[in-house]
């Protein structure tokens, strides 16, 4: 890794990559718990998540993954509203604070 800042772990205590692995987990519990919530939208952006999306940025310093969060904050939000799925909206306003 070079020597350049990240500006997305330049603050103590905040992983912005972990704070988005923590929103794809919420997604893909939702996904399970209420398959009917997966429609096209989501089939398109889980297809540009790397199966191994928690340890790509380690291995090649991948951010898509965040980048992919943060482009679609506002449609994760009404995914986890409209399934009142409280642990989603968690993760998210936290990733959508910290690192959006």
């Amino acid at each position: 890794m070079s020597s350049e800042k990240d500006r997305y772990i330049t603050f103590d205590n905040i992983d912005c990559y972990e704070n988005s692995a923590l929103v794809i987990d919420a997604m893909i519990e939702l996904f399970k718990l209420k398959p009917e919530s997966k429609n096209r939208l989501w089939n398109n952006f889980m297809n540009k998540i790397p199966q191994n999306y928690r340890e790509v940025f380690e291995k090649d310093g991948n951010k898509d993954t965040l980048y992919l969060v943060c482009a679609n904050v506002f449609y994760i939000s009404d995914l986890f509203e409209e399934y009142d799925f409280e642990a989603g909206i968690e993760v998210l306003e936290q990733v959508e604070f910290e690192c959006c």
